[in-house]
């Protein structure tokens, strides 16, 4: 089939990958425009821009998607399928351009956890299992019927960061079977029961800050969700304290957000036992583990 991918970030290369080594021919990858990524620095192109270079794919920049221009650019294509992977919301119009339909690959297991930050949210609330899904797409976000999900585990520990690394090649090779499905016309769809969808909004620096009056469980839960991008953070002696690894330590009578080390660990008290900080940063120095942080603190040692 000839297939148009859209994608920018770097979760969308496996699947970039597999597709341009497959009998499928990508007749061109659609990425967001090149951007500075600091004040100084030059413009650079997006992660997929990048490797559909290096893969001598032809590449189409775009910042708004109803220019009646990439409209038009992509209808010459003629395409039979746009594979979609970390992008952006298509218009109605652009969907129902190639003939067998737009496909997404989403990091969960839709209905559950619809929106830009599917990964992280099931870590925060806890979950033991997630996975990936493909579907058809359609005009409301995530709602569209699936083609194909696989489900994995999520372990105790495990940061948002490491099941991302996971699910983007997971994703990558259910992305290939759905599109020798979709060119086989050999699929079975499935709809969605909305009633149980749930929401995995984008997150901002405000929704990262810890709250140490809630449960061990919770709160590890929540920085690990958080890891490493946008990272659980919590005020320490008026400057930034980022957490990225945890553990949920024994239960002790310290008080929430209270520092104390314990057998070589740098723990912190919760509501009902205390959590473990593996892996801190405090404002002005570089990541370390608790235990070197402590090492050197003169503080009062007290989160908030």
């Amino acid at each position: 089939m000839r297939i148009v991918f859209m994608g920018s970030p770097d979760f969308a290369i496996p699947s970039l990958e597999k597709l341009h080594q497959s009998d499928h021919e990508i007749v061109s990858v659609v990425s967001n425009v090149d951007k500075r990524r600091g004040r100084r620095a030059k413009p650079s192109p997006t992660a997929v821009k990048k490797k559909a270079l290096e893969l001598d794919l032809p590449v189409i920049g775009v910042e708004e998607l109803d220019d009646s221009d990439f409209y038009d650019k992509l209808k010459a294509l003629n395409a039979d399928l746009f594979v979609v992977v970390a992008f952006r919301i298509l218009p109605p119009e652009i969907l129902d351009l190639p003939e067998k339909g737009s496909i997404n690959l989403h990091a969960s297991l839709l209905p559950k956890y619809r929106g830009a930050a599917p990964i992280h949210w099931a870590i925060m609330n806890g979950e033991e299992k997630t996975g990936c899904t493909v579907f058809f797409l359609d005009e409301k976000v995530d709602t569209g019927n699936i083609i194909e999900q696989r489900e994995t585990d999520i372990g105790p520990n495990e940061t948002t960061g490491d099941l991302y690394k996971r699910l983007k090649k997971m994703g990558s090779k259910l992305l290939i079977d759905a599109v020798d499905q979709i060119e086989q016309d050999s699929y079975e769809l499935q709809q969605q029961d909305h009633d149980k969808a749930t929401p995995a909004p984008k997150l901002f620096t405000e929704d990262c800050k810890i709250d140490f009056s809630e449960t061990a469980e919770r709160v590890h839960n929540k920085i690990r969700g958080l890891s490493p991008f946008p990272t659980a953070w919590a005020m320490l002696d008026d400057l930034k304290f980022n957490m990225y690894r945890s553990e949920v330590g024994l239960s002790n009578d310290l008080a929430p957000g209270r520092l104390q080390m314990h057998n070589d660990d740098l723990i912190v008290g919760c509501k009902d036992g205390a959590v473990v900080l593996k892996k801190v940063q405090l404002q002005g120095k570089k990541r370390m583990s608790g235990k070197d942080f402590m090492n050197g603190y003169t503080g009062h040692g007290m989160l908030h």
